[in-house]
């Protein structure tokens, strides 16, 4: 990804003066009776559509919003996200009630240099997810330059995300080039010795992300339920555990791999267990090799904590990608919050680099009241996970074609 970096250009390198620049953008908000609930991504992107629009683009913004099926959906109307922009913005964002056609040409044509609207629903039609080469055509027709500002979405090869990039004159908008310099910094160029918590229910979702991560960085931590596959594959009891014994030859087969690459697999050594999968259950700390057959394995316990920060204070990179616990219920998020506590607190010594992502681990790390401590915090999900497997992402390499 880092070869990559040289070959984008960014948005101080377009010509935009006049011009209609289509910013696919990820809005996908959340909420709630026709209200946004949370403006954390319209906050982040509001500094690219600010310095398009003052240097004189018509910026257009283009994004989807919940998954309507490839049909109009009311509901799932763009209008109260767009007026929530402009709020945010401090001028007006024209909402256009079609992303293609006669009303969006003519919502774009009414614009002026400087101004600011918003298309409606990409995924109103199909032609988006499938990257249909005539909706792209369409689309194309309200843009002269594309700028892509959503990493979070650059894992799927839609109509907005790549098709655009083959149309016109593509760029890298400044949250997709921090993003990508980041994920470059922690895993493809990094400070060594490089750690990776990687957490989260299933090893069977996170097969490819733990092989590729066995070559890549130096110590490997896994936890949340796929720990306990993990134990069980080294013949450990785990009692009523979540637990994948179909997956007991890949787990063994990726300690193997780490052997072979001189990576080190943590896993904890002491467990927090209970007999309800329930806030405030009853709880008690075993050794990992004595869970009862009644109990369920819902934390890492604290000599394993211990084990993990003192190995954090001799990194000098981490990536973390899912929780060591059942994190959203009192008391089974402690070695999570602890764990996140150290990482915050070696980043503002500046002693480690630390990169998170992924939908658990955001919450877990805004609930730890560490984020704005972390190098960098990523909100992409899929985008995320599919760099740390290691694949090309179609969305950022048609921005590294020129």
């Amino acid at each position: 990804m880092s070869d990559l970096l040289s070959r984008m250009r960014g948005i101080e390198d377009a010509d935009v003066a006049g011009k209609r620049v289509l910013v696919r953008a990820d809005l996908n908000v959340p909420m709630k009776d026709g209200q946004v609930t949370d403006t954390t991504r319209l906050d982040r992107v509001v500094p690219t559509i600010r310095s398009l629009s003052e240097r004189g683009a018509k910026v257009v913004i283009i994004t989807h919003f919940g998954r309507p099926g490839g049909e109009k959906v009311p509901e799932m109307t763009l209008a109260p996200v767009a007026a929530r922009l402009g709020g945010l913005l401090g001028k007006p964002v024209r909402f256009v009630a079609d992303c293609i056609g006669p009303v969006a040409a003519e919502g774009v044509n009414a614009m002026s240099d400087g101004d600011v609207a918003m298309l409606e629903n990409l995924r109103f039609y199909p032609g988006e997810t499938k990257n249909d080469p005539e909706f792209v055509k369409q689309l194309a027709e309200n843009g002269d330059v594309f700028v892509s500002d959503a990493f979070s979405t650059s894992h799927r090869a839609h109509a907005s995300t790549e098709g655009l990039g083959h149309h016109m004159p593509p760029f890298a908008g400044p949250l997709m080039m921090a993003e990508i310099t980041a994920l470059a910094s922690s895993l493809d160029n990094p400070q060594r010795p490089v750690a990776a918590i990687v957490g989260g229910a299933k090893v069977s979702t996170k097969i490819t992300v733990l092989t590729n991560l066995t070559k890549k960085v130096d110590v490997l931590i896994i936890g949340g339920g796929m720990a306990n596959t993990f134990l069980y594959a080294q013949g450990k009891a785990v009692g009523k555990s979540l637990c994948e014994p179909d997956f007991k030859e890949t787990a063994l087969e990726i300690l193997t791999a780490a052997e072979a690459s001189g990576c080190k697999i943590m896993l904890p050594d002491d467990v927090v267990v209970a007999d309800e999968f329930k806030a405030n259950a009853a709880n008690q700390v075993v050794p990992a090799d004595a869970v009862p057959e009644s109990s369920m394995i819902l934390d890492a316990g604290p000599e394993s904590v211990k084990a993990l920060e003192a190995e954090l204070e001799n990194c000098r990179t981490l990536i973390w990608n899912g929780p060591l616990g059942a994190f959203e219920m009192e008391p089974f998020g402690r070695a999570t919050f602890a764990l996140a506590a150290k990482a915050a607190e070696l980043t503002k010594a500046g002693k480690l680099i630390t990169v998170g992502g992924g939908g658990d681990t955001v919450a877990a790390l805004n609930i730890a009241g560490v984020s704005d401590d972390f190098t960098y915090i990523s909100t992409a999900g899929g985008a995320f996970l599919e760099w740390m497997e290691g694949k090309e992402l179609p969305g950022v390499m048609v921005l590294a074609q020129y």
